[in-house]
């Protein structure tokens, strides 16, 4: 039987934290506050999920090596996202091929949905329907289905979230789960047949590469702030070609990156903190941020309160929302 949650959110970090079958940084790029809900349906081997965000952010994603499938827009009427800096419309399904790093920018509210299979379930239900391999390389992919095909997967999403919100104990019955897994899985295998496979040109694999060691930096100095010249020397790229690689991938350059990276290290540093033995002062300059007037004038743009209001929230404040429990593990991610 499907056993479904939908988690409500107003900070980026425990909704990142709560994505399944990814690590995932999530980086708010525009001021206000943060709200997301996020909905799990877990059948006997697919997983779903839906996310409506209210926030345009850029997201840094490491797909389990466990698992692969699909995620597209949900809304027709929303701007493209951007995926390893290729624009994906509505029209669009994106592949998340095991183990793959990527990069995702939106520019205004999001609606998005996932769905996955175990690598091995995968693999076999494409050669069962479509006669070839679906895994792919552990490259992000786009694919543009047959509009017909892509009208009858948005459909049966929808039906599935319909389901979870108003009827969980329907979902919940082993003879509608398994009918509608079955039907799932076969709309996201009949997208994925639809696809022409792409031969990357020298200059799109030297840029992954570049990126991917950029963020294989950050990721192993995850706590501390990290200034350019560092980080070039690093990456072995120039400024130059770091600049490009960020300003494709990421919407940005790497300075506006960096800076997002730490205004997000300084809020969570501020929510982990206890306020009666840490300051402003100390998290700011922590994060390297000496312009203490400065700091809190951006910060409070960016995030819709002040430093303070953040290091002084009520314990408790700003978690997960569980309207019904799942059950799962707290990680997919191994």
């Amino acid at each position: 039987m499907a056993r479904s949650a939908i988690l409500s959110f107003d900070d980026p970090i425990s909704y990142q934290r709560a994505i399944r079958g990814a690590a995932v940084e999530v980086f708010v790029t525009a001021k206000g506050s943060f709200r997301a809900e996020l909905m799990h349906i877990q059948f006997d081997k697919l997983s779903m999920q839906y996310a409506c965000e209210n926030l345009p952010r850029v997201a840094h994603s490491m797909i389990s090596p466990k698992r692969g499938g699909i995620v597209f827009l949900t809304d027709a009427n929303q701007p493209a996202a951007q995926y390893c800096g290729m624009d994906a419309s509505s029209e669009a399904i994106v592949t998340t091929s095991a183990g793959s790093s990527r990069h995702i920018r939106s520019w205004d509210a999001c609606r998005w949905a996932g769905l996955a299979l175990p690598v091995e379930d995968l693999s076999a239900t494409g050669y069962a329907l479509a006669g070839r391999e679906l895994t792919g390389a552990s490259l992000t992919r786009l694919v543009y289905p047959n509009p017909r095909t892509m009208a009858r997967l948005l459909r049966l999403r929808a039906g599935a979230q319909r389901l979870a919100e108003v009827a969980p104990d329907a979902l919940a019955c082993p003879e509608v789960s398994n009918a509608l897994e079955s039907e799932l899985v076969h709309a996201m295998v009949a997208c994925l047949a639809d696809e022409t496979l792409p031969k990357p040109t020298s200059g799109w694999r030297h840029h992954t590469a570049v990126i991917n060691r950029f963020e294989e930096l950050l990721a192993a100095n995850r706590d501390r702030p990290m200034h350019l010249a560092e980080i070039c020397a690093a990456v072995g790229a120039s400024e130059r070609t770091l600049e490009v690689c960020c300003e494709e991938r990421l919407g940005m350059g790497p300075m506006r990156y960096l800076w997002l990276r730490r205004m997000h290290l300084a809020r969570r540093a501020f929510i982990e903190a206890d306020p009666s033995n840490t300051t402003v002062t100390q998290v700011a300059t922590g994060h390297g941020f000496w312009e203490l007037g400065r700091f809190a004038v951006l910060y409070k743009r960016l995030f819709g309160e002040s430093p303070s209001a953040t290091l002084h929230r009520p314990a408790g404040d700003s978690r997960t929302n569980h309207d019904r429990p799942l059950g799962f593990p707290d990680s997919e991610f191994a």
